[in-house]
């Protein structure tokens, strides 16, 4: 049996966990962070589940151990898109899973990382470049347009758009969206790494950073946070954590608090409408 709610609401949610009592339970990063942050969630009988599955977007290490010592369940990601469905990449569900991968690809699949300036040259072990997928799963091709299909299928490959890197035993890990890289004064920042480290301070409870523009260094790193319920954090508080874990330049220069995050109908968040909003900060939020 297949459990579908319409969207994902918390309450509604645990209800339904508490009722069907479900074996396995896929969902994107917000809906475990969503869950990780409810008191609710030590209660909850989730004996039955033996498998917690994320994907549709990176999942900060600091979630996936909070949630798995909260639940008991075994949380693994895989990888896959729309031009790609459902799935090209997965970790082995009795096996290795390294942290902040989302494992290896699924047989009969072929998978490598190439540069980024012309995707035609593979790169070694460990190098950061564009995820590039041949296999059953790949699209045909975009419906009536052949121009972006020929942009993104080349000699059968599909290039994702997508940054990642592979280890020494296979494993890929996703760094970026290739159009979420910050390019701040030259400098190439991911923003999962500035999210990870965001995640670890106590008082935040939902996290994203972005590029937004900037005159003197074309680009510079916007965070948009909200605070765990009762918690009142300044911009101070963050820049000061931010500096604990993070190179110089890599400190976010722009932070806003908000109440919440926008989200889509999956609970994905979307970075887009965070651009589109502005650049400028704002004030501290307090419940």
């Amino acid at each position: 049996m297949i459990i579908v709610l319409p969207r994902f609401e918390i309450n509604s949610f645990i209800k339904a966990m508490e009722k069907y009592r479900p074996t396995m339970l896929p969902g994107v990063p917000t809906l475990f962070v969503a869950l990780i942050n409810d008191p609710r969630l030590p209660k909850l009988d989730l004996s039955a589940l033996w498998a917690c599955i994320s994907g549709s977007a990176p999942l900060p290490q600091e979630v996936r151990d909070r949630f798995e010592a909260l639940s008991g369940c075994t949380m693994m990601e895989g990888y896959g898109l729309t031009e790609a469905a459902p799935i090209t990449h997965f970790n082995p569900v009795r096996g290795r899973r390294p942290a902040g991968s989302m494992g290896i690809p699924l047989p009969s699949t072929q998978a490598m990382v190439v540069d980024q300036e012309t995707g035609a040259r593979e790169l070694p072990a460990g190098c950061v470049g564009e995820l590039i997928i041949q296999g059953p799963q790949v699209m045909e091709g975009y419906w009536e347009n052949p121009e972006e299909t020929a942009l993104v299928l080349r000699d059968g490959w599909l290039h994702t758009g997508d940054l990642a890197r592979m280890d020494e035993d296979g494993y890929f890990y996703i760094v970026e969206r290739k159009k979420d890289l910050i390019i701040a004064g030259g400098y190439k920042i991911y923003p999962r790494e500035v999210e990870e480290v965001l995640y670890q301070h106590p008082g935040v409870k939902e996290a994203a950073a972005l590029g937004v523009p900037d005159a003197y260094r074309g680009e510079t790193v916007k965070v948009v946070i909200v605070p765990q319920n009762g918690v009142v954090l300044t911009a101070a508080d963050i820049e000061a954590h931010c500096r604990r874990g993070l190179a110089v330049y890599k400190v976010p220069k722009i932070i806003e608090f908000r109440s919440e995050l926008p989200k889509s109908a999956v609970g994905k968040v979307l970075r887009r409408e965070l651009k589109e909003a502005g650049t400028g900060a704002g004030p501290a939020w307090s419940p």
